[in-house]
């Protein structure tokens, strides 16, 4: 009887074991549907928030849009002066309610992101958290203008990405110039220094005021090399109205050279692309 009861207590220990092992087994099945599940979740959030292939998608893309034009206009509206106090503290509470939601977005965005470091040092992020942070930090920085550069999200959300091989087009002219375009700079950076030395021993006897300096003078090298001509700074000398006519036709070339490097590697990727 008692071989049979050992036995006994041995096959019975067998059973405790064998329920212990499949109740381990439950828990750890249902430990991984919760896991699949919140894996599910997470997955449909971040579709939600970086993709427009869904209707929830497109709304919400299209509400933070919405928002992004609506702070841009409550912004503009902010610098018309003599505005009533009912207006400002309208504003002032719109300008509350979209940088709440604002946040709550780039947290969101943050939390379904791959990889958050990359995302909040990409151009996104770095605008996303710039735009909402001086609300925060009082700093008296006005940053809300910036939150233009969002906008680039609507592209994606009107599918505009379709014209992506024309972008990509023009990625491939500037590199095939970049050469052409980095030395064209340099050599602009040299004739911008040469007409303000230039101007200044024409003119800086005549006007002192206006030429004072190489410096001051930099200012009227800009205007002319680039053919606009504000005229608020203009020469009065004989020999300062012939170098600026000669300037005048230089700085036609200084526009017409990179608009013509840019149009010709363009037409070369074209056919390449052909």
């Amino acid at each position: 009887m008692r071989l049979i009861y050992e036995r006994k207590s041995s096959v019975g220990s067998v059973f405790a074991c064998e329920e212990s092992v499949d109740s381990l087994y439950m828990n750890f099945s249902l430990c991984r549907i919760r896991v699949l599940f919140n894996m599910d979740k997470s997955m449909k959030l971040k579709r939600i928030i970086e993709k427009t292939d869904t209707a929830t998608g497109r709304a919400f893309d299209l509400f933070i849009q919405s928002l992004i034009i609506l702070s841009l206009v409550c912004f503009s509206i902010e610098t018309i002066p003599d505005l009533s106090k009912s207006t400002v503290s309208a504003l002032k509470l719109i300008e509350l309610i979209t940088v709440l939601i604002f946040t709550v977005e780039y947290l969101l965005r943050l939390f379904v992101a791959g990889r958050r470091l990359k995302f909040i040092f990409s151009f996104y992020g770095v605008i996303d958290l710039v735009a909402v942070a001086p609300f925060y930090i009082a700093s008296g920085i006005d940053l809300r203008s910036i939150r233009i550069f969002r906008l680039f999200r609507l592209l994606r959300t009107f599918k505009i990405f379709r014209y992506g091989k024309a972008a990509e087009r023009f990625a491939k002219a500037f590199a095939k110039i970049k050469e052409e375009l980095v030395l064209f700079f340099v050599a602009t950076i040299f004739l911008l220094f040469f007409s303000s030395v230039g101007i200044y021993y024409f003119e800086n006897s005549a006007q002192p005021e206006e030429f004072k300096s190489v410096f001051h003078c930099l200012w009227w090298a800009v205007a002319t090399l680039t053919t606009v001509g504000y005229g608020d700074v203009y020469p009065i000398t004989v020999g300062g109205k012939i170098f600026t006519s000669f300037i005048v036709v230089i700085g036609l070339g200084v526009v017409a050279v990179p608009a013509g490097l840019l149009a010709s590697a363009l037409t070369g990727t074209a056919k390449d692309d052909d």
